[in-house]
């Protein structure tokens, strides 16, 4: 992972977008703090931003979950029945 991730690049990922990039953080997390407990973390900047990465990405899937977010491509139903 390059830099921090926006809320809209992650409100544009679908669900298996998310599990993936939602993997590769955690295993980055990891890898930052086995560097830090050995003393080989150059930049201590990095794990903040990582597990805020984490965060935001269990945001957009609960929001997602309670219907506050919609995932890409789907049908916003309730406007649909709405307007029916």
């Amino acid at each position: 992972m390059a830099d921090k991730l926006s809320a809209h690049e992650l409100d544009s990922m679908n669900a298996a977008d998310l599990e993936a990039k939602l993997r590769e953080a955690k295993e980055e997390l990891f890898n930052l703090r086995f560097q830090a407990a050995t003393g080989q973390l150059e930049s201590h900047g990095r794990l903040r931003t990582v597990k805020k990465d984490i965060a935001r990405i269990y945001t957009v899937v609960r929001e997602r979950e309670l219907g506050i977010r919609t995932a890409p491509g789907a049908s916003n139903t309730k406007t649909e029945e709405a307007t029916a």
